[in-house]
């Protein structure tokens, strides 16, 4: 258990008046996670003698096949599903069969809650399409009874391990900065086209490139070294809290070309410690964002619609045209996102399925 899965168990355990038993396997090999995990789990709920009032299943567990070895031990217990992502979208990938061990988990569990309203309804838009494509015995029906039973709740961020950190941005250069995963669906390519259209443009920055590398290394990343190497204040992934957020509290500006994700929180880490965003007007940044500084007075726009117009948005900023947002307004985007704060929302939500 990795990344956002691991800081959503990790909030739950730390801030929930109820009394959370995490069972948990290591964050490597992500695919075979959510076709395999069903035995290790099984195993490990043995060794646990509690009696279990709600089980709670990320969206990377076999859950359908975690119920069918434990019955009937958990048969009377409601089960809570939360999707973190899903898999559906991915159909032409080969290995398919992920997607409907999504939606078999999600017919197995009494409530479903979604990661963000964008991720609610590209699923259930992406459903009816997945199934459509079964062979036989496709059961549209089963779409509006997994509807039925799901909602929306944002997870929590782990905000108060910033607070220890102060700002250190009294920098030559704009720092712009990249702290989300070195991957494809992250769209790192877009990132660094803009970064050499505004340095062959002649406007100075540095970069501090950090995110999740340990399981891929695109190219871009190569060769922005090549390009950018003395401006490269950090290069790689960060292990230490402290040391990423000191990273955040020097940065000016975050980018996010994402192809694809359905809730960010590094984006939203680098807000809350003053770096103003500048993202999609897609995906689940416009629930996210309030409208009042989507393109606020005195300020630079914080979304872009396409290529052009983020470069067009980060020029006006390294040339100082418009300012940046305020420390103080961006970290009002954030502050509800805090764990201590949203877990109210998650132990109301659990004591009504368990009542």
């Amino acid at each position: 258990m990795g990344g956002s899965h691991k800081d959503f168990v990790t909030g739950l355990s730390d801030y929930s008046e109820h009394t959370i038993i995490p069972i948990t396997m290591s964050g490597e090999h992500r695919k075979w996670r959510l076709l395999g995990s069903a035995v290790p789990l099984v195993k490990e709920s043995e060794k646990i003698s509690d009696d279990i009032d709600l089980i709670v299943a990320s969206s990377l567990t076999d859950l359908s096949g975690f119920l069918a070895l434990t019955n009937p031990r958990f048969s009377d217990t409601p089960v809570l599903l939360y999707m973190h992502e899903n898999q559906l979208y991915d159909w032409e990938d080969r290995d398919r069969f992920r997607g409907y061990f999504n939606y078999l988990s999600a017919l197995s569990a009494t409530k479903i809650l979604f990661s963000s309203q964008f991720h609610f309804d590209e699923f259930f838009e992406f459903l009816p399409g997945f199934l459509s494509r079964l062979p036989d015995y496709q059961h549209a029906e089963t779409v509006g009874e997994i509807r039925d039973k799901s909602e929306v709740l944002h997870p929590g961020i782990h905000l108060s391990l910033f607070d220890e950190v102060a700002d250190n941005r009294s920098n030559h250069r704009p720092v712009i900065l990249w702290n989300q995963r070195w991957t494809s669906d992250k769209n790192p390519e877009l990132f660094f086209k803009t970064m050499n259209r505004l340095d062959d443009a002649g406007f100075e920055f540095d970069l501090i490139l950090a995110g999740d590398n340990r399981h891929e290394k695109p190219i871009a990343f190569e060769n922005a070294w090549k390009r950018y190497g003395q401006r490269i204040i950090h290069y790689g992934y960060v292990h230490d809290k402290q040391k990423y957020s000191e990273l955040l509290h020097k940065a000016d500006i975050v980018i996010s070309t994402a192809i694809h994700e359905y809730f960010c929180v590094a984006i939203l880490e680098a807000i809350y410690c003053g770096a103003h965003p500048v993202v999609p007007s897609r995906l689940t940044y416009p629930e996210l964002i309030p409208d009042s500084l989507k393109k606020p007075l005195l300020h630079s726009p914080v979304m872009y619609d396409d290529e052009d117009e983020l470069f067009k948005v980060m020029k006006n900023l390294l040339s100082e045209k418009t300012k940046p947002l305020p420390k103080a307004s961006l970290q009002k985007v954030v502050r509800d996102y805090d764990w201590p704060r949203r877990i109210r929302l998650f132990d109301s939500y659990f004591s009504k399925i368990i009542g």
